[in-house]
């Protein structure tokens, strides 16, 4: 396992705008620290380069863990889980504001929520 430097982990915080760019959720309401997170688990041979990064709230780092796929419970197709470096975030999910969840729209959105 390798240590991202601190000036990388400002640089990937920077690009998130201090937002979790998978549940898009600021800082300030983290309920906790916020993680640099390989999108491609080292363990899978992923990167420290930033394509490969995310800024992440504790919650969704620790719910990714170091998964890479899931079955989408519709399709029940192996499905990439969502990679916000590549893909847009409103295409994949909406935010249901009467319930207060993100709902996934996709196969990558379901199994990412």
């Amino acid at each position: 396992m390798t240590r991202i430097s601190a000036e990388l982990r400002q640089k990937v915080r920077e690009r998130a705008n201090g937002r979790c760019e998978y549940c898009g959720k600021p800082e300030e309401y983290g309920g906790g620290s916020f993680h640099v997170d390989h999108i491609i688990a080292q363990k899978h041979k992923g990167s420290d380069d930033p394509e490969n990064l995310a800024w992440a709230c504790f919650r969704c780092n620790v719910s990714k863990g170091t998964d890479i796929v899931s079955i989408d419970v519709e399709t029940r197709q192996l499905t990439l889980l969502y990679n916000p470096q590549l893909q847009i975030w409103n295409e994949h999910f909406f935010l249901d504001i009467d319930q207060a969840v993100i709902v996934g729209q996709t196969p990558a959105g379901r199994i990412s929520v």
